[in-house]
């Protein structure tokens, strides 16, 4: 792969850094990254991705914006408002990087579509707000076979884990199953944009540092913060557990059996 001379101009700041340089940056262009959720998180992370040269960016999002989202879903603007999301946030991913391809994927995620919809990608980024909806793409992808970042953030602080298929615990390792108390959401309890940017940009180093292999991934660690403190945690130390139903050999009929599961929440 050659580069053009726009692109030896744009990535310049790639090619000088030796944990990426030109093989990196050829790895980015030919790499295919799902971001689940153009919201909050999903906004920092897709416009890092498509800055940073990924070549095919997926937008997974089935709502619309609305004016209450512009505090901290910075990817969309007062003009989007009404506009399905993944339409406003490949306007803006295309403004941002031209030789990006963004597909949309307008549509819900559930237990029978997700494994064909996140098969063409090499990295998933989880950045939803609901728990149900956290375990069902977890679970898609331990079965799947496929690297994921997890994220979440509420008030002023957040955790990330990444999962690499026989690596590292997956989400239902360290937690079991979702948390049934749902009653604390961003709606509810409030959320800072600025906190909601800064994990966003932590799911996209991941899935660049995965794709081009610099540095170490939050494999068996969560990454923790809070601003107001503020204080930056990575607990590390995290295991497989050989209880985790998904981890322990369960195939796509488990999403389906495990419907109920996914479906049992509250919007975030």
């Amino acid at each position: 792969m050659a580069f053009s001379k726009e692109e030896l101009s744009r990535y310049s700041r790639h090619f000088v850094l030796p944990e990426i340089g030109v093989i990196g940056q050829k790895k980015l262009l030919s790499s295919s990254v799902l971001v689940i959720g153009a919201g909050a998180l999903g906004s920092a992370s897709l416009m890092y991705l498509a800055a940073a040269g990924v070549g095919m960016i997926g937008v997974a999002d089935f709502d619309r914006v609305e004016l209450s989202n512009l505090q901290r879903q910075i990817i969309h603007n007062t003009k989007s408002v009404g506009e399905y999301k993944t339409e406003s946030a490949k306007r803006a991913l295309n403004a941002i990087n031209p030789g990006v391809e963004v597909v949309r994927v307008n549509q819900r995620l559930d237990a029978d579509n997700i494994i064909p919809i996140i098969a063409d990608y090499d990295f998933i980024l989880d950045c939803t707000d609901r728990f149900s909806t956290k375990f069902l793409i977890n679970d898609a992808c331990v079965i799947a076979k496929k690297p994921f970042s997890h994220a979440g953030v509420i008030k002023f602080g957040g955790q990330s884990i990444t999962y690499v298929p026989g690596e590292g615990p997956c989400l239902r390792c360290i937690l079991g199953a979702p948390p049934k108390d749902e009653g604390l959401t961003c709606s509810t309890a409030g959320v800072l944009g600025a906190a909601t940017g800064l994990m966003g940009c932590v799911q996209a180093s991941e899935a660049v540092k995965y794709i081009t292999g610099a540095g170490g991934l939050l494999l068996g660690k969560v990454f923790s913060f809070d601003l107001l403190t503020p204080k930056f945690r990575v607990y590390d130390g995290f295991e497989h557990s050989d209880e985790c139903r998904v981890c322990n050999g369960a195939e796509a009929s488990f999403l389906t059996g495990n419907r109920a599961e996914y479906e049992d929440d509250c919007e975030g």
